[in-house]
C-alpha cells in the first residue's frame, strides 16, 4: 500500500511538474496570430477586457489562459488604451509589454502652411479614423504640422492641439522678436504672416516681402495683396479663375486694395518661417515686388523700377502664351 501511495504521490507531482511547465510554457511559447495584428483597445478598458480582444483577434488562444499567465507572471503594470500592433507569432508576454508599454500605432495628420482654416476643418472631418464633431477653427489659430492621433479619437482633441501648438509658438517668438517688426500685438504679426505665406512660397524670400510690407505700412500705402481679395470670396480655397476688377475694387475688411493697414483677420494658417520672417524682417527700402517667372521675385524700391520690372514680366508671360 505504502509503495502504490509514493507511486500515486509521482504521478501527482509529475502531472503537477506537466502543467507548471505547461503554464509557464504558455506565457513565452508563440502564439497563434498568423500574420501581424492591429488590436484597438478602448479608453478605460481592463486586463480582462483586452484579453477578450486578443481572442476574437486570434492574438492569443485562450482569454481565460492568457489572463491567468498574465496575473501570475506579469509586472502588474496597468495596460495602456490605444492601437497596437502583435507582431505575427507573438506571445503572451510579448503582447503584455506591447500593452503595457503604450506604443501605440501612430497616424498623422499634415496641415501644410498656408492652409486655410475651412480645408483644416474639411481635412479633419474627411479622415474617417476619427470621430465627433468640430467647427471651423478661428483663421490664423492653427499650426501648420504632422500630427500623430490614434485611431477613434476625438476631432476636437486632435484639433486642440494644433491650437495649442500655435499659441505656444507664438508666444516664444512674439517674446523674442525684433525691434523693427512692424507687429504692434501677436494678433497682427499672425494677420501679416498669413498674407506673406500667401504671396511667396520661397522661405528665402518670406524676410524681405515681410520687410516690403511693413515698409508700405509705415507710410500708409495700401499692400494690395491678391490673397487678401480672394479671402473673402472663397474664405481662403483658390479662386481657380483670375480676379476680376470688381473684385479688386470691392469693399470689405480684407481687400487691401481697398483699404490702408492690416486687413481685420489672417487670410489663412501661416507657418513658422512665415512668422519669423514678419517678426524678424529683412532691412530693405524696396515697396514693391513682382513675379520673376523663376518662381521667385524681384524688387524694386522706386515705382519707376516696379513698373520696369513689371514689363519684364507681362513680356514673359506673352512669351508663354499666357497673355
Amino acid at each position: 500500500m505504502r509503495r502504490t501511495g509514493l507511486i500515486i504521490l509521482a504521478l501527482g507531482l509529475a502531472v503537477m511538474a506537466f502543467i507548471g511547465f505547461r503554464f509557464v510554457h504558455g506565457w513565452t511559447e508563440a502564439g497563434p496570430a498568423p500574420r501581424e495584428i492591429t488590436l484597438v483597445v478602448p479608453e478605460g478598458s481592463t486586463l480582462s477586457d483586452a484579453a477578450v480582444l486578443l481572442k476574437r483577434s486570434g492574438a492569443v488562444r485562450s482569454a481565460d489562459a492568457f489572463l491567468t499567465r498574465a496575473k501570475f507572471l506579469g509586472s502588474g503594470t496597468s495596460i495602456k488604451a490605444g492601437e497596437f500592433v502583435i507582431p505575427k507569432g507573438a506571445s503572451n508576454r510579448d503582447i503584455l509589454v506591447i500593452l503595457q508599454g503604450g506604443r501605440t500605432l501612430s497616424r498623422l495628420v499634415t496641415i501644410p502652411e498656408g492652409m486655410p482654416s475651412i480645408l483644416v476643418y474639411e481635412r479633419l472631418m474627411a479622415n474617417d479614423e476619427l470621430t465627433g464633431d468640430i467647427a471651423v477653427p478661428e483663421e490664423g489659430s492653427v499650426l501648420p504640422d504632422s500630427y500623430a492621433f490614434d485611431k477613434g479619437e476625438k476631432r476636437a482633441a486632435v484639433l486642440g492641439r494644433m491650437q495649442a501648438a500655435m499659441t505656444k509658438l507664438l508666444a516664444r517668438m512674439w517674446a523674442e522678436r525684433a525691434p523693427d517688426t512692424v507687429a504692434k500685438t501677436p494678433r497682427e504679426a499672425i494677420i501679416l504672416a498669413s498674407i506673406v505665406e500667401k504671396e511667396t512660397a520661397l522661405g528665402k524670400e518670406r524676410p524681405m516681402v515681410a520687410g516690403v510690407y511693413g515698409n508700405r505700412l509705415r507710410t500708409n500705402m495700401m499692400l494690395q495683396a491678391d490673397p487678401t481679395i480672394i479671402y473673402p470670396i472663397t474664405r481662403g480655397k483658390p479662386l481657380g479663375r483670375r480676379i476680376r476688377k470688381s473684385e479688386i475694387a470691392a469693399v470689405n475688411d480684407y481687400n487691401t486694395y481697398a483699404m490702408v493697414g492690416l486687413p481685420k483677420g489672417p487670410i489663412a494658417n501661416p507657418g513658422s518661417l512665415s512668422i519669423l520672417a514678419v517678426l524678424h524682417p529683412a532691412p530693405t527700402k524696396a515697396l514693391y515686388f513682382v513675379a520673376d517667372g523663376k518662381g521667385g521675385h524681384i524688387f524694386a524700391d522706386t515705382y519707376q523700377q516696379h513698373n520696369e520690372n513689371v514689363r519684364k514680366w507681362f513680356e514673359i508671360r506673352r512669351a508663354r502664351g499666357e497673355l
